[in-house]
């Protein structure tokens, strides 16, 4: 039983690093086009429906910008975060109710210690009961990844960013001397750290911790063959989250505190 439960871990684990990893934009390439009108007339429904207008959108931003994509960028992650930020803002109150649900799930654990699998049935009875969802925590990277997909395919078919540079950095090109792929994998790994932190004590998907260890490296091996533009995106969302938890969870857990003290 033991071994079973092991083994389920480290498939899951896997499984999940697959997906995210042929999420992230490891799919076929398409060929490049001459220009984003291109697309439009594109055989695929994918480059005419979807690519098209993340490709026109970051034209339409560079323009405002004077033609400089990494600013565009940069606006186009903002829209995007801040579109998902209900589902952030359910995860955190998702979060805060398995706090206080923490003495009733412990008193499961203790009743059930002999019974795993009434344990976790008792668990999940708790959760609805309280409409608590301990999948909420993985939504918004689900949700980034469809968009994630498709600015990969905007930027490799988008001979303007194609061919452009912010801060000496060509955006069509990798990155060199690891430059993005290292602070996209650090900031990877901040905001991995700030979301177990506040995780302690409860309960998570099997293989879950292994899973957030793991996530930076991946960012970081898949970045070193991505064009610059990619990391470049996940390093504005990670600092998006870090900036975005410090405000949810720890300046509100200091002024907790604070109300406790007085």
């Amino acid at each position: 039983m033991l071994a079973w439960k092991v083994n389920r871990k480290w498939l899951l684990v896997l499984g999940m690093v697959l997906v995210v990893g042929l999420l992230a934009g490891c799919a076929p390439q398409v060929d490049q086009t001459t220009s984003t009108e291109d697309l439009l007339h594109s055989k695929s429904f994918w480059q005419r429906n979807v690519v098209y207008y993340f490709a026109l959108t970051l034209d339409t931003f560079a323009g405002w910008f004077k033609d400089s994509y990494g600013l565009a960028i940069l606006l186009i992650t903002i829209i995007v975060r801040t579109a998902i930020l209900p589902l952030t803002l359910k995860q955190y109150r998702s979060s805060k109710k398995m706090q206080a649900l923490q003495p009733q799930m412990n008193e499961i654990k203790k009743k059930y210690k002999d019974n795993p699998q009434k344990q976790q049935e008792e668990t999940m009875k708790l959760f609805q009961q309280h409409q608590v969802n301990p999948m909420a925590g993985c939504l918004p990277l689900i949700i980034q990844m469809p968009v994630f997909i498709a600015l990969y395919n905007a930027i490799y078919m988008n001979p303007e960013v194609r061919d452009h540079k912010f801060l000496g950095l060509a955006l069509g090109e990798p990155s060199p001397w690891y430059i993005l792929p290292i602070v996209a994998a650090i900031t990877t790994y901040v905001q991995s750290k700030m979301m177990q932190s506040q995780q302690k004590g409860q309960p998570q998907m099997p293989g879950m911790g292994a899973m957030l260890a793991i996530f930076p490296v991946l960012i970081f091996v898949m970045s070193l063959n991505f064009p610059a533009a990619l990391p470049l995106y996940w390093i504005y969302s990670n600092v998006y989250t870090i900036v975005q938890n410090y405000f949810l969870y720890v300046r509100s857990s200091d002024k907790g505190k604070e109300a406790l003290a007085k």
